[in-house]
């Protein structure tokens, strides 16, 4: 009996350590990386001289040629979903863990990296195209880290006449002239002499990108890669169909510009309501 007893215990000594075993080599959480892919239409935007994109914007019976010379855009409040639908959100109120300034003149910021995402199977991706409201303010105190990367000569992301970031800089030449246009996004606050008692909110370009994985990001030993797509053709031919023109070209310069502001938000960004993906569609996902 007493031999029967020992064996027993024995046993289960054995389970246990072989399960602390498993589990010790079992990974609770892991990384997933998004690589940020600008297009125009199906051609990956190349800025600059001779090797400038050539694409063609086909709207209503006119074509009209565009060569992008700076593209840059805010990703923040990103969050991803699993297959229940649980939500996890990556450092949502947090600008310098969880946003980032993509900029097509530099590689390294094509690619963002969520770090200790909880293992499970995640179908669909979320993120803010622009700063939330709340946050948007120039607060070098609260995230100094992403004040410094918007603010930098080379990044640009502030206003120079209101209180918060730019969300989008796109600018380049169009037409056989190569008239110079810039399209400038962001949510702005009106007010006068600087007074923030005065400020009233003026467009709220910050839109919230909703978009289906085209198959499941698997963390756990993985650490998966979700290639995002910005077609940025949809600036033009979007939901509004838009001919750049002398008097359009540059947005906005001035708070009466706000419309035309508006119009090219929801042609990339969505409306918020019936499109929430405006330009942005995921190419793959690879689980590595």
């Amino acid at each position: 009996m007493k031999k029967t007893t020992n064996y027993l215990i024995l046993v289960a000594v054995s389970c246990v350590m072989i399960a602390c075993s498993k589990n010790e080599h079992s990974p609770v959480a892991n990384n997933i990386s998004l690589h940020f892919n600008n297009t125009f239409k199906n051609n990956t935007i190349v800025l600059g001289g001779a090797n400038s994109v050539d694409a063609t914007s086909n709207i209503s019976d006119s074509a009209q040629v565009h060569h992008l010379s700076e593209l840059k855009y805010v990703v923040s409040n990103i969050r991803l979903v699993k297959a229940d639908g649980t939500e996890v959100p990556y450092n949502v109120n947090d600008l310098d863990k969880g946003a980032t300034v993509v900029n097509q003149a530099k590689p390294a910021s094509l690619d963002y990296v969520l770090t200790n995402i909880p293992v499970g199977e995640y179908r669909q991706l979320k993120f803010g195209l622009g700063v939330k409201q709340e946050i948007n303010t120039l607060d070098q105190v609260r995230f100094p880290a992403f004040y410094a990367a918007a603010g930098a000569n080379d990044t640009d992301m502030m206003w120079q006449w209101a209180t918060g970031y730019r969300f989008t800089k796109i600018e380049g030449f169009f037409g056989s002239e190569n008239k110079a246009f810039q399209v400038h996004t962001g949510s702005t606050l009106n007010g006068e002499g600087g007074k923030p008692e005065t400020y009233t909110q003026g467009v709220d370009a910050y839109r919230d990108i909703t978009l289906d994985l085209t198959a499941a990001a698997v963390v756990g030993n993985n650490a998966p890669k979700i290639t995002v797509k910005a077609d940025f053709d949809k600036l033009l031919s979007g939901q509004t169909k838009v001919i750049l023109t002398a008097k359009n070209a540059i947005t906005p310069s001035l708070h009466s510009s706000m419309a035309a502001m508006e119009v090219f938000v929801n042609n990339i960004g969505g409306n918020g309501k019936e499109n929430k993906s405006g330009m942005f569609s995921v190419e793959r996902v690879e689980n590595n």
